[in-house]
């Protein structure tokens, strides 16, 4: 049986919409806006979202007796506003697990309570060389160093209220999204890249005329990086789950920005060795090339999942995607390889 033919152009382009959607962990309703519209262009698709605003979509198969799940998650690495400080710069507390030092230098946007939407950067508070002398590269980068310098006019805590910043507004890092010779570089590929690979998967499905083989659920979270996206949405029928996430690339690891890959064990412990060994078999069968790997600092919303109950078989699979939760990479061999892959397994 053959696979469905991708449109790679459109995942390329969905991709770069979704990297553009501003949506760090607990400000992510744009991003789940945006893949529910590009879904909603597509039949046979039935649409609903849990309380904490996860996307639920279920997508009607040929067979409905063994019915089965995707999952990946829109949320990305953030932050919030700790403290307006006395000089009008802003102290950040930080969603999700990243080093200070990764997004040193970057642009954002805070999001305020009204709705305004203020730029600014991220930077140490020694941050010119020729004031601060060796200190500027000698110091720690803490939450205590950090601060954003806003692009408006202010010098003290009351100038910045007044622009209506609170305590608590979510602040967005630019993703920087660049595409040249096949490679996609932009922060935030973990995870939009998998939500294309689904989304792109079922456009597939949608023009070839197929089905899946059995009723599948696809879940796109928006809490994964805090560690519960998956923990609740995904129906009590559903008997095996597929989280799509990406791979992690560097020194001791086989995943590559080339390939996708099986991660079979991450911080959590392995995955369900009888369902890895079946898309083992169907990426044999169907020629995609891939790569086995274990990630030591690494956890999945299919992990969330097993910790709330859930009571399925779980497996990971992803596209290789260099520099995790700093300014990442990844190639479009790598993203197709991962949409051939969800297609095979959701026709078998």
């Amino acid at each position: 049986m053959y696979i469905p033919k991708i449109d790679t152009s459109y995942m390329i382009n969905f991709l770069t919409g979704l990297l553009n959607t501003p949506s760090p962990t607990g400000f992510a309703d744009a991003a789940i806006d945006f893949t529910e519209k590009a879904l909603r262009s597509f039949s046979g698709l039935e649409f609903s979202r849990t309380r904490k605003g996860a996307l639920v979509v279920k997508w009607e198969g040929q067979k409905s007796d063994h019915p089965r799940a995707l999952t990946a998650h829109v949320d990305t690495l953030g932050a919030m506003v700790k403290e307006i400080k006395n000089n009008g710069r802003l102290k950040l507390t930080k969603l999700g697990g990243y080093a200070w030092n990764t997004v040193e230098g970057e642009g954002c946007t805070v999001f305020t309570q009204a709705g305004k939407e203020i730029r600014g950067s991220l930077l140490i508070n020694k941050a010119s060389t020729h004031v601060y002398g060796a200190a500027t590269g000698e110091s720690k980068r803490d939450d205590d160093a950090m601060e954003v310098r806003l692009d408006v006019k202010t010098n003290n805590a009351e100038q910045t209220s007044a622009l209506g910043i609170q305590i608590g507004d979510f602040v967005a890092f630019d993703p920087r999204v660049e595409v040249a010779n096949g490679f996609v570089r932009s922060r935030h590929l973990d995870d939009k890249a998998c939500v294309a690979n689904i989304v792109t998967a079922v456009k597939a499905f949608s023009d070839a005329k197929l089905k899946p083989l059995q009723t599948t659920y696809i879940l796109i979270s928006n809490y994964e990086e805090v560690g519960h996206g998956a923990s609740t949405g995904i129906p009590a029928e559903v008997e095996e789950l597929v989280a799509v996430d990406m791979a992690a690339v560097g020194d001791g690891q086989t995943s590559d920005e080339f390939y996708a890959s099986i991660c079979v064990k991450d911080s959590g412990g392995p995955y369900h060795h009888g369902l890895s060994n079946r898309l083992r078999e169907l990426a044999d069968q169907y020629e995609i090339p891939y790569k086995v790997d274990i990630y030591p600092y690494y956890g999945s919303d299919g992990e969330a999942f097993w910790r709330a109950g859930g009571n399925v078989r779980v497996a990971l699979i992803g596209p290789g995607v260099d520099a995790s939760h700093n300014y990442e990479r990844t190639h479009t061999d790598a993203l197709v390889a991962t949409t051939d892959w969800l297609l095979a397994y959701l026709m078998n």
